[in-house]
């Protein structure tokens, strides 16, 4: 019997164990039934921009390391597991049965959008028939038929016809070949799936646009100032894909109780601010700053003095703020 397909080879298993937490535990918090969590984790079901982002936040890991990577072990471990569904199907019939249908419906000029509606099939059935991941129902046949303008008849003929003149061969190899990709951000021949072959690398791209680093968190008079993706928070919608955007959480008692306690600032890396403007202001300079080395920072009002000379200006106490970077605050968000 045809075995799920997987569409979704990851490490959830892997960093939730190493987080000591249960199965039961993650579908708990994810709000997820244990059934669909072991899916998941078998990389047999698809996750969600919202699920995937509320797993690596239950989980305390970066989206990036929820896809495998060729160096991974359980890379290995999928490709192997695909080779054996393929093979398994192949000695059923299932392999030969779905290339000659592919090879039917390309010859009618169809999409496979097309030829599933037209035999009363979803895509994603349609289409694990057509890899051989899929057995055919009786109640099936018939309308898959028609919808080539054939018998049932006719279609196992037409079938066994070509897989005898050697045509399916090359569209057996094609799906074989696909195996020997992995499915991580990027990759263009990532999983077996036709329509969802680009969907971890859609999924992350989808999912990382959302998302912006927090590269600052409170630290006795100011805050402590990293460039990290260690630490990620879902943008607001208006900021959702726009380049330099960071966050920072506010020293709230330095600044005079205007900005509320439990919220994050936003700022953008790529534009100074003017007089009037609120700042994140850093110590050092921001571009010459390493990933994961530690800065000062403060959230200041941007003034200018009677000379011309702009600086920032925190309260509780007044302290004027002599600042190697300031960028903009573009938002304020409660928590």
């Amino acid at each position: 019997m045809a075995q799920e397909e997987i569409i979704f080879p990851n490490n959830i298993r892997n960093i939730r164990l190493a987080n000591g937490m249960k199965m039961t535990e993650l579908a708990r918090q994810a709000g997820l039934s244990l059934s669909a969590v072991s899916k998941i984790e078998k990389g047999v079901r698809r996750l969600n921009q919202k699920q995937l982002l509320n797993i690596c936040n239950i989980l305390g890991c970066k989206l990036s390391d929820i896809f495998i990577k060729e160096s991974d072990d359980v890379a290995g471990q999928w490709q192997n597991e695909i080779k054996r569904r393929l093979n398994d199907n192949e000695d059923s019939g299932l392999k030969v049965f779905g290339s000659g249908l592919r090879k039917i419906r390309q010859q009618s000029g169809k999409t496979i959008a097309q030829a599933a509606k037209e035999a009363g099939m979803t895509l994603s059935v349609y289409h694990k028939i057509e890899v051989g991941q899929r057995e055919i129902y009786k109640n099936e046949i018939e309308p898959l038929a028609k919808s080539f303008a054939m018998g049932a008849e006719d279609l196992f003929d037409k079938i066994a016809t070509l897989y005898k003149s050697g045509e399916l061969n090359k569209q057996i190899s094609k799906v074989k070949e696909r195996v020997k990709s992995v499915l991580i951000p990027g990759s263009p021949l990532s999983g077996i799936d036709m329509h969802g072959s680009l969907y971890g690398a859609k999924l992350y791209d989808s999912a990382r646009k959302k998302l912006v680093p927090v590269f600052g968190v409170p630290a006795g008079k100011s805050i402590a100032f990293k460039k990290s993706d260690k630490t990620m928070i879902v943008a607001p919608m208006s900021l959702e894909g726009r380049k330099g955007i960071y966050a920072v959480v506010p020293n709230s008692k330095r600044l005079g109780g205007f900005i509320p306690e439990k919220s994050y600032v936003f700022a953008d890396a790529t534009t100074e601010p003017q007089v009037g403007d609120l700042a994140v202001a850093v110590d050092v300079d921001f571009d010459t700053l390493e990933n994961d080395v530690a800065a000062n920072a403060q959230i200041v009002s941007v003034r200018q003095d009677s000379k011309g000379k702009v600086f920032g200006q925190i309260s509780s106490p007044e302290e004027k703020v002599a600042a190697k970077t300031m960028h903009k605050v573009v938002m304020i968000v409660m928590e």
